[in-house]
């Protein structure tokens, strides 16, 4: 298993008024995954990175980046990270290529014009390194966040919605930036209300809700474990109700009675749906076509979140 890259124990924030931002939080990241943190507005998915980043002071715990303790080692600990926050905070009126350079040189790193070139390459912004940024699209805006984040070569990239606002097509961009810069070996931790994102990129997912870290899992294990499955029968002739002889099954009825949905466990012993089928044939409720789909993650992020509300 890869080395852990950042590790939060016992972190905890409560502000002077009494309100707890981040309850006791412990989370470990692998060097080299992608990460993803989801989790509705406001369930402190923001609190969490600016604790680690350094934007905001924990009132307890202990946070490990790269070997460097977060608190009393803070420069060689921030000087492993990349931010890019939610909100826009550059200079309007520097052109692209000097802020880039300017957040290089801010980690005591010396100009190196051929990395500053790389990254507005990979960014696609090297024709618009001469242009003032209060020229630039919002999305052009947004991929210059990114490449300050990537200026002094961090060792994990913080993405908060970074796609908040922008349109599909450059979000699709983002996505495949995100990859190439895994395979570099960056780390990539990523905020995000969009859940397709996290199925997209993630290697693993945490939810995050009411300042409570709900559970970290492996993508694919998490679907496996709590995903569901439907069944979609499309009847041959409409149904006004579903009968009492079917109670046994978690059936629901749709499309103006013609459609019969059943959601059962794909990993169960027995899932069901010989005998379903059976006692459909024993009504005599004839179907024209079925199909199985399985949940997404948007389907298990909308139960975990629903049952702890």
């Amino acid at each position: 298993m890869p080395e852990p890259i950042l590790s939060v124990v016992g972190v905890t924030k409560i502000y002077a008024s009494g309100v707890t931002a981040l309850h006791p939080t412990d989370l470990t990241i692998r060097k080299g995954e992608i990460f993803a943190l989801l989790g509705p507005n406001g369930a402190g998915k923001t609190t969490l990175i600016s604790i680690i980043c350094g934007i905001v002071t924990p009132t307890a715990g202990t946070i490990t980046i790269a070997g460097h303790d977060a608190l009393s080692d803070y420069k060689s600990a921030r000087r492993a990270i990349g931010l890019v926050p939610q909100e826009l905070s550059v200079d309007m009126f520097e052109t692209v290529s000097a802020t880039v350079r300017f957040s290089r040189r801010l980690f005591g790193h010396s100009a190196k014009d051929a990395h500053v070139e790389e990254v507005l390459r990979d960014l696609s912004l090297w024709d618009k390194r001469d242009a003032k940024i209060m020229e630039l699209s919002g999305g052009m805006k947004r991929r210059v966040l990114i490449a300050k984040a990537l200026a002094h070569e961090p060792d994990i990239l913080f993405l908060d919605e970074p796609t908040a606002g922008v349109d599909v097509a450059l979000r699709r961009d983002m996505w495949k930036l995100v990859h190439r810069l895994r395979e570099k070996g960056t780390t990539i931790i990523l905020t995000t209300h969009y859940i397709e994102e996290a199925e997209e990129m993630a290697d693993r997912v945490g939810v995050i809700d009411k300042g409570r870290l709900l559970l970290v899992e492996d993508k694919a294990a998490l679907m496996q474990k709590l995903g569901k499955r439907e069944l979609t029968l499309t009847l041959v002739d409409p149904l006004a109700a579903i009968p009492d002889s079917l109670s046994g099954w978690e059936l629901a009825l749709e499309d103006e009675g013609r459609t019969l949905r059943y959601r059962f466990d794909a990993t169960a012993e027995r899932t069901g749906i010989p005998s379903l089928l059976t006692a459909l044939r024993d009504q005599g409720i004839g179907f024209k076509d079925l199909e199985t789909s399985k949940s997404s993650l948007e389907d298990i992020f909308v139960d975990l979140v629903g049952e702890r509300r």
